[in-house]
C-alpha cells in the first residue's frame, strides 16, 4: 500500500480528531491563529531560557504533500510554563547541554502530556549532557513511569512512511527511539541522537559529529501523524 492510499485509509477518523483537538487543546482563538483545522506546532523554551533553535520545520511542509494534514509551517516558540502550550496539539523540544526544569515547567509539562498533548524531544548533536538532563526530568515530572524503546513493529513507524531502520551518520548499537505511554497511547517520543534534520533548519545548526537521524524527516512527518489519529 502506498503512503498516500495508506492515509487516505485514516482520514475519516483524523477529521474528527482534529476538531476535538481543536476544541481540548485550543480554546483561545486570536486573530493571529491560524484558521480552526490547522495544526499550531510548538517549539518550546524550557529551562532559564533555553530553546530549541536547530529543529527543522521541513517536516511540517512534507506532511502537507503527503497528508490531507494542513499545518502552520513554522513553529511557535512557546514558554514550557506558559498556557500557550494548551494551544497546540503538537511540541518539540531538543537543544545541548545540560539543564533543570522549573517546578511549574514540569507540572505544565505533566499536564499537557495527560491532557492530550504530545512531544517529541532529541538531543542535539547527540548532547549526552541534554539526554541525561531529560531523563532525569521525565523522571521527575512521572515518577511512575518509564521510557521504554519502540520497536520498529510499532505503528508509529508506519502511520504514514514505513520505516524500516533508522538511518544513522554514525553506527551505534543501541540506538532507537524511546517513547512514554499514558492510557495506552505514546504522548512522548524521545531520541538520544538527532530527529532535528539539522541540514535543513538553516542558520548556524549542524549537527558538528553528533550520531543523526538521517530520515528523521520522514519519522516526524510519520511522528505528527500519529499524534493526531492515535
Amino acid at each position: 500500500m502506498t503512503a498516500g492510499k495508506k492515509y487516505l485509509s485514516r482520514m475519516g477518523r483524523l477529521a474528527g480528531v482534529v476538531v476535538v483537538l481543536g476544541a481540548v487543546l485550543c480554546p483561545l482563538v486570536r486573530a493571529s491563529d491560524p484558521p480552526r483545522g490547522v495544526v499550531n506546532c510548538a517549539n518550546l523554551i524550557y529551562g532559564e531560557s533555553k530553546s530549541s533553535v536547530c529543529f527543522s520545520a521541513g517536516f511540517l511542509t512534507q506532511i502537507a504533500k503527503s497528508t490531507n494534514i494542513e499545518t502552520k509551517k513554522e513553529f511557535v516558540p512557546v514558554k514550557l510554563e506558559s498556557v500557550e502550550m494548551y494551544q497546540h496539539p503538537f511540541a518539540v523540544m531538543t537543544g545541548e547541554g545540560s539543564f533543570q526544569l522549573s517546578e511549574s515547567q514540569r507540572v505544565n509539562l505533566r499536564n499537557y502530556l495527560v491532557g492530550g498533548g504530545f512531544l517529541v524531544a532529541s538531543a542535539g548533536c547527540s548532547s549526552p549532557e541534554w539526554a541525561s538532563s531529560f531523563r532525569r526530568e521525565i523522571g521527575r515530572t512521572f515518577p511512575d513511569l518509564k521510557l521504554t524503546r519502540l520497536e520498529l513493529s510499532h505503528p508509529i513507524f508506519h502511520t504514514v512512511y514505513d520505516i524500516d531502520r533508522l538511518d544513522l551518520t554514525k553506527s551505534r548499537g543501541q540506538t532507537g527511539l524511546e517513547g512514554l505511554t499514558i492510557d495506552g497511547k505514546i504522548v512522548l517520543v524521545f531520541s538520544a541522537d538527532g530527529l532535528n534534520d539539522t541540514h535543513h533548519a538553516g542558520g548556524n545548526c549542524c549537527c558538528c559529529g553528533g550520531n543523526e537521524i538521517r530520515n528523521s524527516r520522514q519519522i516526524n512527518v510519520n511522528l505528527l501523524a500519529y499524534a493526531l489519529t492515535h
